[in-house]
């Protein structure tokens, strides 16, 4: 486990523990049936050791599993190890299950493994997906050298159950990464619960595979042949070279019901797609293990997305915690904690052309000299803070202002900014028009809100106090109409017009 899986362990237990001690969540998968009826829902039902199938981990069970896979079919495997040195691939099928119990997976390593070096289990393709699948309780062994491989890539129409999978070991092989999910159907449904790859993956450079790919492998993948809803409970994804949760489809749903994410490349949590949501997650960033050129917590790349309750903890920030990029329709976040260290990177970015941004009872700690909230953007759509609480000791030096806005018809309401770090920190700059700041306090080292230029600006019942030099509010001289009413300036307003 990387260096920060106890960090993950302390934010985030309560949530993992309460769901994959349940049952499938609140997503319901047609087809699926309840785990103490699972034999009910086949026509055929097969014992894999008394089909033949090795469970103390000396010959590969595929050929086994080959022969006796099929429609209609539960395959059960008994406590044991079952070893495997070539995938199984299963296309066009209906209505098929693999459920372990106590049964530990052993894929054979780099070197020895026979055919292609990409997955143990090829459930379903874009072009012949399957339906209705089950897949839960099993452990994968990949703690020998040089071993990774995808342990199930499915692509149903409908009807995905993936539950209770623990990969143990670095996946250092260089091959790809230990899951993909699709589901195809507009209006279909699939639910993966408790998959766990906790010791996350090597860079493709320090493996038998240099050179192979990119980077390494995704803990989680979703591609672009996803159309439908796709729901993760409380998985786990240690740091992985190139993203954690990787959803890069254009359209269908994902929804990431709580679980922990940590130290990957790119993104902990990336995601796409016509709408995505996060809740009760937790997303930590403190360790580079891949030396990736910058760590997002969490990136929002298309679509609308909403965040609620996520701890986003960034003690060794070297990118943006959150950034919402330009291709998101609409985004909200709330109930939401950030926490960032010394390194100077902002907390929640709004690129200039994301859609409308809400950020409501969210509470940011920011300790480096960048902004808790960076709003882009002078011909975008507004957005609005409400119940935004900022503290730490962040400095003045690289970025002055806790929150930073360029873009028109802003909000600003029961806002909470106390920052008393050094070289002159600052609250809030104004540099667009149409801004309403109201019912807020700021206490900051220097002039807690500045008027850069911006227009149609109206603060009210708000106070502002510098706890050195400056003035509670500054307008500078190429700024428009301010409207001030029932404030505590203590500090006094500086207007340069």
């Amino acid at each position: 486990m990387t260096t920060d899986g106890s960090r993950t362990q302390r934010f985030g237990r309560r949530t993992y523990l309460k769901g994959c001690l349940g049952g499938l969540g609140t997503l319901s998968i047609a087809g699926v049936a309840a785990a103490d009826d699972v034999d009910d829902q086949y026509d055929t039902v097969v014992d894999v050791v008394e089909a033949g199938a090795d469970d103390e981990g000396n010959e590969s069970i595929t050929p086994v599993l080959r022969e006796h896979v099929g429609d209609d079919t539960l395959l059960e495997f008994p406590p044991g190890r079952f070893y495997m040195d070539e995938q199984l691939r299963l296309t066009d099928f209906e209505n098929v299950g693999f459920v372990g119990e106590d049964a530990t997976l052993v894929p054979a390593n780099y070197y020895a493994f026979d055919g292609p070096q990409y997955r143990l289990f090829r459930l379903g393709t874009s072009s012949a997906p399957g339906r209705d699948l089950r897949f839960e309780n099993f452990d994968v062994d990949q703690t020998a050298t040089d071993t990774g491989i995808r342990v199930i890539s499915a692509e149903v129409t409908d009807g995905l159950s993936v539950r209770d999978v623990t990969v143990r070991g670095v996946h250092d092989s260089g091959t790809w990464g230990p899951g993909l999910f699709n589901v195809l159907d507009p209006d279909g449904a699939g639910l993966v619960s408790c998959f766990r790859a906790d010791d996350g993956g090597a860079h493709v450079d320090d493996t038998p595979n240099e050179g192979g790919m990119w980077r390494g492998p995704t803990g989680i993948v979703v591609n672009e042949n996803h159309h439908g809803t796709l729901q993760f409970s409380n998985c786990r994804l240690g740091g992985f070279p190139d993203n954690g949760l990787y959803a890069s489809n254009d359209t269908g749903w994902i929804h990431v019901d709580g679980g922990s994410y940590w130290n990957s490349g790119t993104a902990s949590i990336r995601l796409d797609g016509t709408a995505s949501t996060v809740t009760d997650a937790v997303v930590v960033v403190g360790e580079n293990p891949h030396d990736a050129a910058g760590q997002h917590a969490i990136r929002l790349d298309g679509g609308r997305a909403e965040l609620e309750n996520v701890t986003v903890d960034v003690p060794e920030p070297n990118n943006d915690a959150i950034r919402i990029m330009n291709d998101v329709e609409r985004a909200t976040i709330t109930e939401t904690e950030l926490s960032l260290g010394e390194n100077p990177y902002t907390g929640i970015r709004i690129n200039p052309e994301a859609g409308q941004t809400t950020l409501e009872d969210v509470a940011i700690e920011i300790k480096g000299s960048a902004n808790a909230v960076r709003i882009l953007g002078d011909d975008a759509d507004g957005a609005t803070l409400e119940n935004v609480r900022i503290t730490g000791d962040a400095a003045g030096t690289r970025n002055r202002h806790a929150i930073y806005c360029e873009r028109h018809d802003c909000r600003f309401v029961d806002l909470s900014v106390e920052q008393p770090g050094p070289d002159s920190r600052r609250g809030l700059e104004l540099r667009g028009s149409d801004y309403l700041v109201a019912d807020s306090e700021f206490e900051t080292t220097h002039t807690p809100i500045v008027v850069n230029g911006a227009t149609d600006v109206t603060i009210e019942h708000t106070s502002g106090r510098a706890r050195t030099d400056g003035n509670s509010v500054r307008i500078t001289d190429d700024a428009g109409s301010v409207t001030l009413s029932d404030n505590e300036f203590p500090d006094g307003v500086r207007d340069d017009r």
